[in-house]
Parts: structure tokens; sequence; C-alpha cells
């Protein structure tokens, strides 16, 4: 039996919590000093306020305030941050694990540099312990899963990425199950940035369904034409972006593409595609989304600042992204919706 401790109790990150109790392990969830809410409800009914299922018996909850006697005797720390939460994680949680520890994180995002570059969130959390002159087993999670359907034990495959083959195959004996199945990767730029990139265009997809509401009604059927030829124009932008990282295998871009299609079916970044598509401007979209997270968002504008700087070192050109800057014209710019539907066609002759 091991001990698993895992820190932000959001939806994800508390849904790995079933896979692991499940297998035997004792389970620490603490919350962030943003989850005393949540870690209380835990603690008075054994069930997280968002996820459908209680928790299997015997998953301990912790405040913030417990997170050093929390973290005692680890064998695993997961991260379950949102992005909003990565540089609090990395200047606050990770110089309190212990170097032997590993961490698996299931936050997702991309941050770019003043070069387009752009970088992992593990990449993120490895410069700030460089400085600080400490290292740390950092691996990540990938894929399509969505936390409540993963409670409920809905199949489900993902993949987790770190530099260590033997560490990645030991946190798969941790948390694999009869429903979570995990395959292992060392290229976590690849990994990392496909399940990054398709919170962006999961919200262009998502458009379409605003569109199409819209014009026909807000209880037509759906439109299935056009949400296809957006995601069929968000995988090729996908790849291309993986290329620009050297990561543009077929196996990363499978696991961005399943997340994008889970993606598009449920959550936040749906509710505001629609409501863009519909005709919301950026700002009124947030107002009647008010207190949810739109990391979409961030990731859609950061890719897209990132692209134009590459575009303007001669690195990419920017046609090759109609999609991304259109999705970036109407967050950054406050632009209405208008896919430019021409702009993908390509010829093959």
């Amino acid at each position: 039996m091991a001990r698993i401790v895992i820190i932000g109790s959001g939806m994800m990150g508390s849904a790995l919590a079933f896979p692991a109790r499940e297998n035997g392990h004792e389970v620490r969830l603490v919350g962030t000093h943003l989850d005393s809410e949540i870690i209380d409800c835990c603690r008075e009914t054994g069930k997280h306020p968002k996820l459908p299922l209680p928790f299997p018996e015997g998953v301990e909850f912790h405040k913030v305030e417990e997170v050093s006697r929390a973290l005692e005797g680890a064998d695993l720390v997961i991260g379950g941050v949102s992005s909003f939460g990565v540089d609090w994680f990395g200047d606050v949680i990770l110089p309190l694990i212990p170097k032997h520890v590993p961490v698996l994180s299931v936050t997702k995002g991309l941050m770019d540099l003043e070069d387009g570059t752009l970088i992992t969130y593990p990449e993120v959390w490895k410069r700030k312990l460089e400085k600080a002159g400490k290292k740390l087993s950092l691996n990540a999670v990938g894929g399509p899963c969505t936390s409540y359907e993963l409670v409920q034990h809905d199949q489900t495959e993902v993949a987790f990425c770190g530099d260590d083959p033997d560490v990645l195959m030991k946190l798969r004996d941790l948390m694999s199950t009869d429903y979570y199945h995990i395959s292992l990767s060392t290229d976590v730029t690849g990994v990392e940035s496909a399940v990054a990139l398709k919170n962006g265009y999961a919200l262009a997809v998502a458009l379409t369904i605003g569109l199409n509401k819209a014009e026909f009604g807000e209880d037509s059927p759906l439109h299935y034409n056009s949400q296809a030829a957006v995601f069929g124009q968000a995988v090729r932008e996908m790849k291309k972006l993986l290329d620009l990282q050297g990561a543009g295998s077929l196996d990363n871009l499978c696991v961005g593409a399943g997340d994008l299609y889970v993606t598009v079916y449920g959550g936040r970044t749906r509710l505001v595609g629609i409501l863009l598509g519909k005709g919301y401007t950026i700002d009124e979209a947030r107002e009647e989304l008010n207190g949810v997270t739109l990391e979409s968002l961030v990731v859609a504008e950061r890719v897209a600042r990132a692209v134009r700087k590459l575009a303007a070192a001669g690195r990419c050109d920017l046609s090759d992204f109609p999609l991304l800057m259109c999705v970036d014209g109407i967050i950054s710019e406050r632009k209405k919706c208008d896919i430019p539907w021409d702009s993908f066609r390509y010829t093959a002759l």
C-alpha cells in the first residue's frame, strides 16, 4: 500500500482519489487556499460537491493549513490545481515535497515565452526548482478523461508522461485499474502540448453549435457537418503546432484529438464556445459564466500570441492557422464569431 497525496480538490484531482483508493492505497485529499468550502463538504458528506458519487471509504480530507502534515510519508503527490494555480503550486507546494517523491500533475496548459516558445507546466516547475537548487520527478497526465465519468468507472484511456521510464511504470502500477488504462510516454512536450491545445480548439468547435442555435433556434437539432468541419481543421492545426515543437508524432496527435473530442461534448469550454457562437462578446460570455474558470481562453490567447511571434520570425506561416486566428480575434479583439470556412480548404492533387 502506498500513501498518495492529492493537492487541489478540483474535480479532476479529486476524481483520481477513486482509482487510487480503490487500489488499496491511503489517499489524502488536500484543498488549496481556495478550496476550504469543498473540503468542509467532503468531510461532512464524504462526497465532492460536483462529483456524482461519494468517495471510496477511507479517503482523508485536509485543508491547506495541514499540507505539511498531509505530505508526511507520501509515496506520490498528485497536483490537482487548475492552470490558474500553476505558480502557487510551484512556489508553495513543490518546495515542500521530498526529493524522492514523484509528482503527477493533471493540470493542462502552456506558457508562452517572449520569443514565441511554448513550454509545458512541468517545464515551468522544473525551471522554478532549478533556481532553488532542487530536483523532483515531474510527471503529468494527458488524454480524454472527464472527472465525473472516471468516478463512474467509464472505460478511460490516458497517457502518463515524464522523463524517467522506471518512475512512469511505478506510477502506472499505483494508479491503473480495470477501467483506468494508462499508456506511458517520455515525450512530455508532446503529450502535454497536445492536451493543452485541445482546449482552445474545443472552444472553436463549440462555436458552430452556438452559430446554429442563433440561426435555427435554441432548441433546433444539433448540426454535425459544421462541427466535424471545424474538428478536422482543429486536428490539422494541432498537428502543425506539435510539429513546430518537434512533437508531432501520431501518438501525441491521437491523445490530443481524443481529448478534443471529449471536451467538445461537455464542460466549461463547450459553454463559452456556444455563447460566443450565438453572438455574445467575450466580455458578455465571461459575465454569463461568472465564477467559472475558463482555461480554454488562456490557452488560446497564449498559443495565438506565440504563433504570431513565430510567424514574424519566419518560423511558421500564419495562414496555416486560420481557426486559431479566428478564436483569437474573438477573444483578444472582441470580434464577432465569423468562421473562415473557405480557408480550411486544401488541395492534394
